[in-house]
């Protein structure tokens, strides 16, 4: 996990942030949320391998497209987040799909709407900065983070 931790922070990512969309999501139906809660539940997600396995991968791509190392015409479709690439979202949801159908629900509201961190992480995108694979990351974190609290909270 604290490799994930400290690749999102070298992005300009921090685990508060994803939490805060954590709560934005679940506080309407988990009465007395707080965000530490949340907190701890994107740090069991991130703790995951094939969550891990993901940011990793998506952080390298978006890293390779800023220094022109990927082949055309990938290198072109990738800088510029072309939205019929598709295959952001489709790791994104690898990791959604962890906790759920819940989950796949969340992640189209974050993804659609960009609120907060994900938000912030997409507009940050230009010649010098690639974050097309980052941002749909960090909502599929929050995403299944929200999805986890959920299940919890309907067993009790």
């Amino acid at each position: 996990m604290q490799t994930s931790l400290d690749r999102l922070a070298e992005r300009g990512v921090t685990l508060g942030e994803i939490a805060a969309l954590v709560l934005d999501l679940q506080k309407p139906y988990v009465p007395g949320l707080e965000l530490p809660e949340c907190q701890e539940s994107v740090e069991t997600v991130l703790g995951k391998r094939e969550v891990a396995h993901a940011l990793l991968t998506g952080i390298a791509m978006d890293e390779m497209a800023e220094q022109h190392r990927l082949p055309e015409p990938l290198q072109a479709i990738v800088l510029r987040d072309d939205p019929l690439f598709g295959i952001d979202e489709i790791l994104a949801l690898s990791v959604v799909n962890i906790y759920g159908s819940i989950g796949f629900t969340n992640f189209g509201y974050l993804d659609k709407l960009k609120p907060g961190v994900v938000g912030r992480v997409d507009r940050m995108h230009d010649e010098h900065r690639c974050n097309t694979f980052l941002d749909d990351l960090i909502a599929a974190v929050a995403a299944a983070a929200a999805a986890r609290i959920a299940h919890h909270h309907r067993m009790e």
